[in-house]
């Protein structure tokens, strides 16, 4: 019996109380929001619906899913108006309801399949242009404009403002991509395990719509790749690995000087602390060519970058490290596990990581070289391990 149940009830991603809750009020005030301005647009003086029912379904979709692509505004609009035109203009051409029903709906599907704007709720609103009643009927093609139009319209505005007022970025946020050097080479973390090509292969061998939008589903599975190494991975941290005699500078330090540490030191980046030595940004090579110009042989902030400075409110620039540094920046604890910086290294393209202890304050600092050695020398100590005989020390 207890075998049956689970077969029946479908496996369910893993959601919080406070997401339950967050979904229902805005559903909630979703609908409520839309019927009003549907009586305040239409007053008394119409017989057309303030609001009609499919926009029960697009509200789950909307606040439960938001994330769903077939909660997507080109998916709710287009969907929701496609299906009306395809109902009312069956409606009208047909008159057995259950075949003008099974027409409307088909051609429905078939429409918003080809405009990719598939919306499960506008196949009910297909159906309520067939089925709706003399009521539905007398409106003939303005049934489109109002209420369908204006509904959808009404409850994807809520949603907006709700969703992200939330925490629930909607439109679907598009996921952040690691940095790319602009040649045919694949980000690093896509050069290990399965290829985009690998996916796509996969999904064409499924063939069949699935309620996830395929970008999401490649960055799932590579962060599930990435996550699975971590649990694998072995006992070493950030701080039994990292540069301990950092080289900083202060916001204030002119380009010039920077520039001057980083080839004395031969190093890459230089992490910029304040004067409680909390680390505030970093300044790396790529800050120079891209946010400096040289200038009889000196770095100093080109015209670009000023302009920059200007419309993002920061001081006027003064040829200083404040003015190219990268803030704010990723930070790890001594006490992360190596593999977490390995992650952020993959994830983000990034090359140096500043290692802040709780406070904030400098203790160190993590690049990609430092974790290529640590895990050649862990995989080597691991392999002597092995070859020593069982009860020999």
């Amino acid at each position: 019996m207890r075998l049956m149940l689970r077969r029946l009830l479908p496996e369910a991603s893993p959601v919080s109380s406070h997401e339950r809750l967050r979904s229902a009020i805005g559903a909630l005030l979703g609908v409520l929001a839309t019927g009003f301005i549907g009586a305040l647009a239409m007053g008394s003086a119409t017989v057309a619906p303030a609001l009609i029912a499919p926009m029960g379904a697009s509200a789950v979709l909307l606040f439960a899913v938001p994330s769903s692509p077939l909660a997507q505004p080109w998916s709710i609009l287009c969907g929701n108006t496609i299906s009306a035109l395809v109902g009312v203009t069956v409606a009208l051409l047909v008159q057995n309801l259950f075949l003008a029903s099974a027409l409307a709906i088909g051609f429905a599907i078939l429409a918003m399949m080809t405009l990719r704007c598939l919306h499960p709720p506008s196949g009910a609103i297909a159906l309520t242009a067939v089925l709706g009643g003399p009521v539905i009927h007398d409106l003939g093609y303005s049934f489109v404009l109002w209420p369908v139009a204006g509904n959808s319209l009404a409850i994807l505005l809520v949603a907006l403002v709700f969703n992200n007022m939330t925490g629930r970025p909607y439109p679907r946020s598009i996921l952040p991509s690691s940095a790319s050097h602009g040649t045919s080479d694949p980000p690093p973390a896509q050069r290990l395990g399965f290829t985009s090509r690998d996916l796509d292969e996969v999904l064409k061998d499924y063939d069949q719509v699935f309620d996830i939008e395929r970008d999401d589903l490649e960055e799932i599975l590579r962060r599930t790749e990435l996550r699975s190494y971590r649990r694998r991975a072995g006992h070493l941290d950030c701080g039994a690995v990292m540069s301990r005699d950092v080289v900083a500078v202060a916001p204030d330090t002119s380009l010039k000087e920077a520039h001057k540490q980083m080839r004395i030191h031969h190093i890459k980046a230089l992490p910029v602390t304040n004067d409680q030595a909390e680390v505030v940004g970093i300044v790396t090579q790529t800050d120079f060519l891209d946010k400096a110009a040289w200038t009889t042989g000196r770095p100093v902030i080109g015209f670009a970058q000023r302009l920059r400075l200007v419309l993002s409110g920061a001081t006027a620039p003064n040829d200083t490290v404040k003015d190219i540094m990268t803030t704010p920046v990723k930070t790890v604890t001594p006490d992360a596990p190596l593999a977490d910086a390995i992650i952020m290294f993959a994830e983000q393209g990034l090359h140096y990581l500043p290692v802040t202890r709780s406070n904030n304050k400098l203790a160190g600092i993590l690049s990609q070289s430092d974790v290529l050695a640590a895990m050649l020398a862990d995989r080597a100590t691991a392999q002597e391990a092995a070859q020593v005989p069982f009860g020999m020390s």
